[in-house]
């Protein structure tokens, strides 16, 4: 069965010449070693698909009775780590986990839950929340609901539940109801009415989404996204900017969050991580096509001026090339 986390633009594929035990020995010599040798970690980690990665580490325990996870997580260190830790994980456990990193601790990271629960499928949104459960004994929904209220939690809520409508035909006339709905409810009328923007954006199919903002802009002169920045504001503002964006164009989407993940000061390694890992076998190249066509420089050229060593060498060659 074709997994719902590999696409047809990744730039990390199944490797052709696979030999599970051939990689875990290596991975052994260059774990129990003095010293590790990341060439060949990074190497074996990158250049296999998550379902072989998998094969790995139940070889890898066969063969010295030890989780590899743990022994990258005992040897590696820093945000190099991360990356080789999080692409050994399956990638709804991965998505699990960023989750859950999101929700501990003092503050909730409401970036983080927006960039998941905004870009996912309806299947690898029931893929995670199983995953989450399994982790944490717990149901992702009751963990949300006492993190997160209001309508940005109402809106986050319907989003987890994995059912958007995912056919691929539109209707014309619905998408100039839903238009003049959404026009109503927010640009015509004082105040907002956040329901009617969470019901129609967060429920109906991508393709009517597409046809409903066509028909927005010629009902209100102007596109849905300054609508909702003008309309409303704070975590819920950016949770339906960030849906809007992904219907739209998810690469687009992903290439306008890696390049805030670089630009200024200091650089956003986390959300660096994250994305580089989680969208490396679905639409990596397009979103390094994006972020060309957006910014003017390669992906590839902002990772190496930004962040240097084992870690930058393994986020470049989940990149895969300099465009």
């Amino acid at each position: 069965m074709a997994s719902v986390w590999a696409g047809q633009r990744g730039t990390i594929k199944a490797y052709s010449n696979f030999n599970a035990a051939a990689d875990v020995k290596a991975l052994r010599s260059a774990i129990e070693g003095i010293g590790t040798t990341e060439s060949v970690v990074i190497d074996t980690i990158t250049q296999r698909s998550n379902a072989q990665r998998q094969i790995i580490c139940k070889e890898y325990k066969g063969a010295t009775g030890r989780n590899l996870i743990d022994d990258l997580k005992g040897d590696l260190g820093g945000d190099f780590e991360n990356v080789m830790v999080g692409l050994m994980m399956h990638p709804a456990a991965f998505d699990a986990k960023e989750i859950k990193g999101a929700l501990k601790g003092p503050g909730t990271t409401e970036s983080t839950l927006i960039e998941i629960l905004a870009s996912r499928t309806n299947l690898q949104i029931k893929e995670l929340a199983a995953a989450y459960q399994a982790e944490n004994q717990r149901s992702l929904t009751d963990d949300l609901t006492s993190d997160i209220s209001g309508d940005f939690g109402k809106a986050m809520l319907i989003l987890l539940q994995g059912k958007r409508d995912e056919s691929i035909n539109f209707n014309q006339e619905q998408a100039k109801i839903d238009a003049k709905a959404l026009y109503d409810a927010g640009e015509k009328k004082w105040g907002t009415d956040e329901s009617k923007f969470i019901d129609i954006l967060c429920k109906k199919s991508i393709p009517q989404l597409r046809k409903t903002f066509e028909e927005y802009k010629i009902v209100s002169k102007t596109n849905i996204v300054e609508s909702i920045k003008g309309e409303m504001s704070g975590n819920l503002e950016d949770l339906l900017v960030a849906v809007v964006k992904c219907v739209v164009n998810t690469p687009a989407y992903f290439a306008e969050r890696l390049y805030k993940s670089m630009k200024g000061g200091g650089t956003d390694e986390a959300t660096l991580s994250r994305i580089m890992i989680s969208r490396s076998e679905i639409d990596l190249l397009d979103i390094r096509a994006e972020y060309k066509k957006l910014f003017g420089y390669s992906l590839h050229s902002n990772i190496k001026s930004e962040v240097s060593g084992d870690y930058c060498t393994s986020l470049l060659k989940i990149c895969g090339g300099d465009d």
